[in-house]
Protein backbone atom coordinates (compact mmCIF):
# COMPACT_ATOMS: atom_id res chain seq x y z
CA UNK A 1 0.00 0.00 0.00
CA UNK A 2 1.22 3.76 -0.98
CA UNK A 3 1.68 6.04 2.56
CA UNK A 4 -0.79 8.53 1.15
CA UNK A 5 -3.51 5.83 1.04
CA UNK A 6 -2.71 4.73 4.41
CA UNK A 7 -2.85 8.66 5.52
CA UNK A 8 -6.45 8.99 4.15
CA UNK A 9 -7.51 5.92 5.35
CA UNK A 10 -6.69 6.93 9.02
CA UNK A 11 -7.49 10.83 8.38
CA UNK A 12 -11.09 9.12 7.70
CA UNK A 13 -11.44 7.27 10.41
CA UNK A 14 -9.98 9.56 13.01
CA UNK A 15 -12.31 12.02 12.19
CA UNK A 16 -15.05 9.56 12.88
CA UNK A 17 -14.44 8.73 15.86
CA UNK A 18 -15.20 11.77 17.52
CA UNK A 19 -18.64 11.78 15.91
CA UNK A 20 -18.93 7.86 16.68
CA UNK A 21 -17.99 8.45 20.33
CA UNK A 22 -20.92 11.43 20.62
CA UNK A 23 -23.11 9.19 18.67
CA UNK A 24 -22.50 6.14 21.80
CA UNK A 25 -23.93 8.30 24.17
CA UNK A 26 -27.47 8.71 25.28
CA UNK A 27 -29.20 11.51 26.79
CA UNK A 28 -25.50 13.09 27.19
CA UNK A 29 -23.76 10.47 29.37
CA UNK A 30 -22.26 7.30 28.38
CA UNK A 31 -24.00 4.08 29.95
CA UNK A 32 -20.47 2.10 29.37
CA UNK A 33 -17.59 2.69 31.19
CA UNK A 34 -14.97 4.52 29.03
CA UNK A 35 -12.58 3.00 30.35
CA UNK A 36 -12.87 -0.35 28.94
CA UNK A 37 -13.23 0.97 24.94
CA UNK A 38 -9.19 1.41 25.03
CA UNK A 39 -8.55 -1.91 26.34
CA UNK A 40 -10.60 -3.34 24.47
CA UNK A 41 -8.72 -1.77 21.63
CA UNK A 42 -5.91 -2.84 22.34
CA UNK A 43 -7.24 -6.01 22.96
CA UNK A 44 -8.56 -5.97 19.15
CA UNK A 45 -5.28 -5.06 18.00
CA UNK A 46 -3.15 -7.43 19.60
CA UNK A 47 -5.63 -10.17 17.94
CA UNK A 48 -5.34 -8.89 14.51
CA UNK A 49 -1.88 -8.42 14.88
CA UNK A 50 -1.37 -12.33 16.32
CA UNK A 51 -3.26 -13.45 13.42
CA UNK A 52 -0.92 -11.49 10.99
CA UNK A 53 1.52 -12.68 11.79
CA UNK A 54 0.81 -16.38 12.39
CA UNK A 55 -0.05 -16.11 8.70
CA UNK A 56 2.90 -14.21 7.55
CA UNK A 57 4.75 -17.50 9.52
CA UNK A 58 2.86 -19.74 7.71
CA UNK A 59 3.99 -17.83 4.13
CA UNK A 60 7.62 -17.05 5.27
CA UNK A 61 9.49 -19.90 8.28
CA UNK A 62 12.01 -17.04 8.15
CA UNK A 63 9.39 -14.10 9.58
CA UNK A 64 12.44 -11.84 11.36
CA UNK A 65 11.52 -11.66 14.88
CA UNK A 66 14.16 -10.26 17.44
CA UNK A 67 13.60 -12.30 21.11
CA UNK A 68 15.93 -10.86 23.33
CA UNK A 69 15.31 -9.11 25.92
CA UNK A 70 17.40 -5.95 25.18
CA UNK A 71 14.90 -5.38 22.19
CA UNK A 72 11.69 -6.93 23.73
CA UNK A 73 12.19 -4.43 27.02
CA UNK A 74 12.11 -1.29 25.02
CA UNK A 75 8.29 -2.04 24.00
CA UNK A 76 6.73 -0.83 27.48
CA UNK A 77 8.14 2.46 27.38
CA UNK A 78 5.60 4.14 24.88
CA UNK A 79 2.85 2.95 26.90
CA UNK A 80 4.54 4.47 29.95
CA UNK A 81 4.66 7.45 28.21
CA UNK A 82 1.11 7.46 27.21
CA UNK A 83 0.00 6.58 30.98
CA UNK A 84 1.99 10.12 32.50
CA UNK A 85 1.03 11.82 29.24
CA UNK A 86 -2.90 11.24 30.45
CA UNK A 87 -2.18 12.20 33.63
CA UNK A 88 -0.26 15.65 32.68
CA UNK A 89 -3.67 16.01 30.43
CA UNK A 90 -6.10 15.37 33.89
CA UNK A 91 -3.88 17.57 35.62
CA UNK A 92 -3.71 20.87 32.87
CA UNK A 93 -7.07 20.49 32.74
CA UNK A 94 -7.49 21.64 36.32
CA UNK A 95 -5.61 24.91 35.53
CA UNK A 96 -6.98 25.70 31.73
CA UNK A 97 -10.77 24.98 30.21
CA UNK A 98 -11.07 22.67 27.36
CA UNK A 99 -11.20 25.34 24.87
CA UNK A 100 -7.51 26.17 25.80
CA UNK A 101 -6.30 22.62 26.08
CA UNK A 102 -7.53 21.67 22.62
CA UNK A 103 -5.58 24.74 21.18
CA UNK A 104 -2.44 23.94 23.16
CA UNK A 105 -2.60 20.98 22.17
CA UNK A 106 -1.66 21.67 18.86
CA UNK A 107 2.02 22.66 20.20
CA UNK A 108 2.91 18.75 19.37
CA UNK A 109 2.80 19.67 15.94
CA UNK A 110 5.56 21.73 16.25
CA UNK A 111 7.33 19.46 18.73
CA UNK A 112 7.02 16.04 16.76
CA UNK A 113 8.82 18.05 14.00
CA UNK A 114 11.67 18.65 16.52
CA UNK A 115 11.73 15.73 18.53
CA UNK A 116 11.69 14.22 14.71
CA UNK A 117 15.56 15.91 14.08
CA UNK A 118 16.91 15.79 17.19
CA UNK A 119 16.47 11.78 17.89
CA UNK A 120 15.47 10.23 14.83
CA UNK A 121 18.54 12.75 12.62
CA UNK A 122 15.83 13.44 9.98
CA UNK A 123 16.89 16.55 8.29
CA UNK A 124 13.67 18.95 7.25
CA UNK A 125 14.30 21.69 4.69
CA UNK A 126 13.26 25.31 5.44
CA UNK A 127 10.20 25.14 3.35
CA UNK A 128 9.16 21.71 5.16
CA UNK A 129 9.76 23.47 8.93
CA UNK A 130 7.48 26.21 7.25
CA UNK A 131 4.98 24.20 6.29
CA UNK A 132 4.93 22.45 9.93
CA UNK A 133 4.73 26.07 11.79
CA UNK A 134 1.78 27.01 9.42
CA UNK A 135 0.19 23.97 9.51
CA UNK A 136 0.04 24.66 14.03
CA UNK A 137 -0.89 28.43 12.87
CA UNK A 138 -3.75 26.38 10.71
CA UNK A 139 -4.85 24.10 13.45
CA UNK A 140 -5.00 26.89 15.73
CA UNK A 141 -6.72 29.49 13.91
CA UNK A 142 -9.79 26.79 13.25
CA UNK A 143 -10.18 26.58 16.54
CA UNK A 144 -10.22 30.17 17.54
CA UNK A 145 -13.74 31.01 18.60
CA UNK A 146 -14.84 34.87 17.78
CA UNK A 147 -13.84 37.19 20.59
CA UNK A 148 -17.02 37.64 21.35
CA UNK A 149 -17.25 34.72 22.90
CA UNK A 150 -16.51 34.10 26.92
CA UNK A 151 -13.69 31.73 26.07
CA UNK A 152 -11.57 33.96 23.78
CA UNK A 153 -10.91 35.94 26.88
CA UNK A 154 -9.98 32.74 28.67
CA UNK A 155 -6.81 31.76 25.94
CA UNK A 156 -4.56 34.06 28.07
CA UNK A 157 -5.72 33.85 31.41
CA UNK A 158 -4.66 30.85 32.92
CA UNK A 159 -2.00 30.79 35.21
CA UNK A 160 1.48 29.60 34.33
CA UNK A 161 0.56 25.82 35.74
CA UNK A 162 -1.23 25.22 33.20
CA UNK A 163 0.78 26.86 30.33
CA UNK A 164 3.64 24.61 31.43
CA UNK A 165 1.82 21.33 32.11
CA UNK A 166 0.47 21.92 28.07
CA UNK A 167 3.84 22.17 26.89
CA UNK A 168 4.97 19.18 28.83
CA UNK A 169 1.74 16.97 27.44
CA UNK A 170 2.49 18.46 23.86
CA UNK A 171 6.15 17.36 24.56
CA UNK A 172 5.37 13.50 25.94
CA UNK A 173 2.51 12.94 22.78
CA UNK A 174 5.02 13.86 20.35
CA UNK A 175 7.98 11.74 22.20
CA UNK A 176 5.64 8.78 22.42
CA UNK A 177 5.23 9.20 18.25
CA UNK A 178 8.61 9.56 17.91
CA UNK A 179 10.00 6.60 20.22
CA UNK A 180 7.68 4.25 18.56
CA UNK A 181 8.75 4.86 15.35
CA UNK A 182 12.12 4.73 16.43
CA UNK A 183 11.33 1.31 17.73
CA UNK A 184 9.57 0.07 14.63
CA UNK A 185 12.44 1.53 12.36
CA UNK A 186 15.04 -0.16 14.97
CA UNK A 187 15.22 -3.46 13.14
CA UNK A 188 13.96 -5.48 10.01
CA UNK A 189 11.30 -7.48 11.98
CA UNK A 190 8.23 -8.27 10.96
CA UNK A 191 5.60 -4.94 11.53
CA UNK A 192 3.19 -7.91 13.27
CA UNK A 193 5.54 -8.88 15.47
CA UNK A 194 6.80 -5.60 16.90
CA UNK A 195 2.74 -5.17 16.82
CA UNK A 196 2.28 -7.87 19.16
CA UNK A 197 4.84 -6.79 21.31
CA UNK A 198 3.51 -3.11 21.32
CA UNK A 199 -0.16 -3.63 22.33
CA UNK A 200 0.79 -6.76 24.56
CA UNK A 201 2.01 -4.19 26.68
CA UNK A 202 -0.69 -1.86 26.20
CA UNK A 203 -3.20 -4.30 26.96
CA UNK A 204 -1.53 -5.17 30.30
CA UNK A 205 -1.14 -1.28 30.87
CA UNK A 206 -5.19 -0.31 30.17
CA UNK A 207 -5.74 -3.51 32.60
CA UNK A 208 -4.05 -2.13 35.51
CA UNK A 209 -5.85 0.90 34.91
CA UNK A 210 -9.02 -0.48 34.88
CA UNK A 211 -8.08 -2.12 38.37
CA UNK A 212 -6.92 0.84 39.69
CA UNK A 213 -10.16 2.00 39.05
CA UNK A 214 -11.65 -0.62 41.21
CA UNK A 215 -9.29 0.47 44.04
CA UNK A 216 -10.17 3.97 43.99
CA UNK A 217 -13.53 3.37 43.90
CA UNK A 218 -14.07 0.81 46.43
CA UNK A 219 -15.22 -1.91 43.78
CA UNK A 220 -18.58 -0.18 44.29
CA UNK A 221 -19.35 -1.31 40.40
CA UNK A 222 -18.00 -4.35 41.18
CA UNK A 223 -14.34 -5.68 39.13
CA UNK A 224 -13.75 -4.30 36.37
CA UNK A 225 -14.50 -7.94 34.07
CA UNK A 226 -17.98 -7.78 35.34
CA UNK A 227 -18.65 -4.54 33.74
CA UNK A 228 -16.28 -5.03 30.47
CA UNK A 229 -19.46 -5.19 28.39
CA UNK A 230 -22.22 -3.62 30.42
CA UNK A 231 -24.35 -0.96 28.57
CA UNK A 232 -22.61 -1.47 25.05
CA UNK A 233 -24.51 -0.88 22.27
CA UNK A 234 -23.78 -1.68 18.31
CA UNK A 235 -21.98 1.96 18.04
CA UNK A 236 -20.18 1.11 20.77
CA UNK A 237 -18.36 -1.52 19.42
CA UNK A 238 -17.93 0.57 16.46
CA UNK A 239 -16.34 3.00 18.48
CA UNK A 240 -13.70 -0.20 19.39
CA UNK A 241 -13.20 -1.24 15.86
CA UNK A 242 -12.59 2.38 14.79
CA UNK A 243 -10.09 3.14 17.60
CA UNK A 244 -8.12 -0.14 16.85
CA UNK A 245 -8.33 -0.05 13.45
CA UNK A 246 -6.69 3.69 13.33
CA UNK A 247 -3.75 1.85 16.23
CA UNK A 248 -2.93 -0.47 13.65
CA UNK A 249 -2.99 2.10 10.71
CA UNK A 250 -0.26 4.14 12.74
CA UNK A 251 1.84 1.51 13.52
CA UNK A 252 2.37 0.75 9.24
CA UNK A 253 2.83 4.55 9.13
CA UNK A 254 5.62 4.17 12.16
CA UNK A 255 7.27 1.69 10.00
CA UNK A 256 6.99 3.04 6.35
CA UNK A 257 6.37 6.22 6.99
CA UNK A 258 7.27 8.92 9.23
CA UNK A 259 5.74 10.76 12.51
CA UNK A 260 5.05 14.15 9.62
CA UNK A 261 2.30 11.87 8.01
CA UNK A 262 0.78 10.97 10.94
CA UNK A 263 0.68 14.49 12.03
CA UNK A 264 -0.87 15.79 9.29
CA UNK A 265 -3.52 12.75 8.73
CA UNK A 266 -4.55 13.90 12.93
CA UNK A 267 -4.94 17.52 11.98
CA UNK A 268 -7.04 16.93 8.81
CA UNK A 269 -9.05 14.39 10.43
CA UNK A 270 -9.58 17.41 12.98
CA UNK A 271 -10.51 19.80 10.44
CA UNK A 272 -12.80 16.85 8.52
CA UNK A 273 -14.53 16.18 11.77
CA UNK A 274 -15.26 20.14 12.27
CA UNK A 275 -16.76 20.26 9.21
CA UNK A 276 -18.56 16.57 9.51
CA UNK A 277 -20.23 18.44 12.60
CA UNK A 278 -21.64 21.16 10.88
CA UNK A 279 -24.09 18.53 8.89
CA UNK A 280 -24.68 16.08 12.10
CA UNK A 281 -24.80 18.10 14.88
CA UNK A 282 -25.35 21.73 15.74
CA UNK A 283 -21.96 22.56 15.52
CA UNK A 284 -21.98 26.37 13.74
CA UNK A 285 -19.07 27.21 10.80
CA UNK A 286 -16.83 30.26 11.81
CA UNK A 287 -14.75 32.58 9.14
CA UNK A 288 -11.83 30.94 11.35
CA UNK A 289 -12.39 27.36 10.84
CA UNK A 290 -12.51 28.29 6.60
CA UNK A 291 -9.55 30.09 7.30
CA UNK A 292 -7.93 27.70 9.06
CA UNK A 293 -9.28 24.83 6.57
CA UNK A 294 -6.86 27.25 3.94
CA UNK A 295 -3.75 27.62 5.41
CA UNK A 296 -3.83 23.89 6.49
CA UNK A 297 -3.81 22.89 2.72
CA UNK A 298 -1.24 24.93 2.18
CA UNK A 299 0.93 23.74 4.36
CA UNK A 300 0.11 20.37 2.89
CA UNK A 301 1.40 21.28 -0.24
CA UNK A 302 4.19 23.21 1.22
CA UNK A 303 5.76 19.88 2.60
CA UNK A 304 4.50 17.03 0.37
CA UNK A 305 4.63 18.57 -3.19
CA UNK A 306 7.60 17.75 -5.69
CA UNK A 307 9.79 21.10 -5.42
CA UNK A 308 9.65 21.86 -8.97
CA UNK A 309 5.98 22.59 -7.95
CA UNK A 310 6.85 24.63 -5.88
CA UNK A 311 9.96 26.94 -7.34
CA UNK A 312 10.05 27.49 -10.71
CA UNK A 313 13.58 25.20 -11.31
CA UNK A 314 13.82 26.66 -14.89
CA UNK A 315 13.69 30.55 -13.53
CA UNK A 316 16.22 29.54 -10.75
CA UNK A 317 18.76 27.84 -13.33
CA UNK A 318 18.75 30.55 -16.13
CA UNK A 319 19.64 33.50 -12.74
CA UNK A 320 22.57 31.10 -12.01
CA UNK A 321 23.83 30.62 -15.44
CA UNK A 322 23.62 34.72 -15.97
CA UNK A 323 25.28 34.90 -12.64
CA UNK A 324 28.00 32.27 -13.98
CA UNK A 325 28.61 34.39 -17.40
CA UNK A 326 28.86 37.44 -15.15
CA UNK A 327 31.48 35.69 -13.07
CA UNK A 328 33.24 34.56 -16.53
CA UNK A 329 33.09 37.69 -18.29
CA UNK A 330 34.36 39.36 -15.04
CA UNK A 331 37.57 36.93 -14.81
CA UNK A 332 38.42 37.56 -18.42
CA UNK A 333 38.26 41.31 -18.35
CA UNK A 334 40.63 40.89 -15.13
CA UNK A 335 43.07 38.68 -17.20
Amino acid sequence: MQWYFVAALLTILTSSQGILTTLSQSNGKYLYDYATVPFLAEVFKLVVSSILLWRECQASPSTQMTTDWKTVRLYPIPSVIYLIHNNVQFATLVYVDTSTYQIMGNLKIVTTGILFRLFLKRKLSNLQWMAIVLLAVGTTTSQVKGCGEASCDSLFSAPIQGYMLGILSACLSALAGVYTEFLMKKNNDSLYWQNVQLYTFGAIFNMARLLLDDFRHGFENGPWWQRLFYGYTFTTWMVVLNLGSTGLLVSWLMKYADNIVKVYSTSMAMLLTMVLSIYLFTFKPTLQLFLGIIICMMSLHMYFAPRNMLVDISVTAKAASESLKEVSVDRRSDS
